[in-house]
């Protein structure tokens, strides 16, 4: 890799920006089919152990591939393994789409398209994460990766709007369409316009080693890093722990508020204006100089909110903690995507990455496993508060480790 000075010296900014917008554009088209499928799911069955299974299927096939979509972003071109997998998942979307138009009313296709879709993140998100290093210095990385947070955010904002017009008047099929469009134009921005620097060949794909001795020696590398350790417990914690916040909230609302339509959109804006908001911030004041800290207070602030959430009894006080807990993910992502892009060898970044990634993805599963068919029995509100407590315990497991702080140094 290029030192840090040479790379401040060539980067042109707007590569960076193409590469983030093309990246944006095609998150916009996926976020507005999987808000129109979960709200069809839910406003269809309002079953928890449904939404478990849809839970599974969009997220578990993540922890299988992500060990190769790790491999593959240490070997091989991140920018063509970026398109093929977005392409791919446009491709299977479309198939659905045509499915579905032929009459069938199942859960089963819209499940079948989260588990294809599941496996094409887990080959895009380590390549993703992996790659803005490349385009961007140093001592840039906090920012862009704030910025590439507000962008996500604003999807976040815009597609629930979008999604709620369009599931009133549209069936799912035609909303999984749009997907396949945006998919296709963010294709063409990466791969038209959006340059990457060469990079020097990992010892891997010189030596042409086999991807499980890639996988193997990238979880060494894992286990020989305390910072990565500790960040990897916290994460499964938050990821079992938050799973109701994440997944059960949808179905939280129509019990204790009713079953009109537009609440969910509702509450998935307050959520993103919140992370729109807190990826600003966070792009103009960068964190605490320890970026440990800023981990730990959005920890904090997320497990304090879920306990809220439970207790909350009115729906628009319940829309303003939704607005707080958005703004605490920037908070926690950014800081801790930075970390690992300053201090991880970038010869292991992706696999490091793809152990991340297998991380969040099976514990969300599990969680809903546990917490999913426990939400048809004990109510939802409950749940909230005592996994909440949990999380912001684990707060203190961050703040705590000494490796931790001096990674975020």
């Amino acid at each position: 890799m290029e030192s840090g000075n040479q790379k401040a010296d060539s980067w042109k900014p707007i590569n960076t920006w193409l590469f983030l917008a093309g990246q944006g554009l095609s998150m916009f088209g996926s976020l507005i089919a999987q808000y129109a499928v979960t709200w069809h799911m839910t406003l269809k069955t309002q079953s928890g152990t449904v939404m478990t299974l849809f839970a599974v299927a969009g997220v578990l096939p993540m922890f299988f591939i992500s060990p190769f979509g790790g491999a593959w972003a240490d070997r091989y071109n991140k920018k063509l393994l970026i398109n093929i997998a977005d392409a791919s998942i446009a491709l299977f979307t479309l198939f659905m789409a045509l499915l579905l138009t032929t009459g069938i009313d199942s859960i089963w296709p819209l499940l079948a398209c989260a588990f294809v879709r599941s496996v094409g993140q887990g080959a895009q998100t380590p390549a993703v994460s992996s790659l803005i290093p490349e385009l961007v210095p140093e001592e840039h990385l906090s920012r862009v990766n704030g910025l590439n947070s507000s962008i996500q955010s604003l999807c976040m904002f815009l597609a629930p709007m979008a999604s709620g017009a369009l599931l009133s008047v549209a069936p799912v099929q035609s909303i999984l369409l749009i997907d396949v469009a945006t998919a296709a134009i963010g294709i063409s921005i990466v791969f038209f316009l959006v340059h990457v620097p060469q990079r020097k060949k990992s010892e891997q794909a010189k030596t042409g080693t086999g991807y499980f001795k890639d996988i193997k020696d990238g979880i060494l590398y894992v286990a020989k890093q305390p910072f990565i350790r500790r960040v990897l417990l916290v994460s499964a914690i938050f990821g079992f722990m938050a799973s109701p916040l994440t997944m059960l909230t949808p179905i939280q609302t129509t019990r204790n508020f009713g079953l009109d339509v537009w609440r969910l959109p509702v509450i998935e804006l307050a959520f993103s204006l919140g992370m729109m908001g807190g990826g600003i911030i966070i792009t103009a004041w960068g964190g605490f100089k320890n970026k440990a800290f800023t981990i730990t207070l959005a920890t904090a602030i997320c497990g304090l909110i879920s306990v809220a959430l439970g207790l909350a009894s009115n729906f628009w006080v319940y829309l303003s903690f939704m607005a707080i807990c958005g703004i605490s993910f920037p908070f926690f992502n950014t800081p801790l995507m930075t970390i690992f892009q300053t201090k991880v060898d970038p010869d292991y970044m992706g696999r490091v990455f793809s152990v991340l990634t297998m991380s969040g993805s099976v514990m969300m599963p599990l969680g809903m496993a546990v917490f999913g068919p426990l939400a048809d029995v004990v109510s939802i509100d409950i749940l909230l508060v005592i996994t909440g407590i949990v999380v912001f315990l684990s707060s203190f497991l961050i703040i705590g480790s000494k490796a931790m702080r001096e990674a975020g140094i």
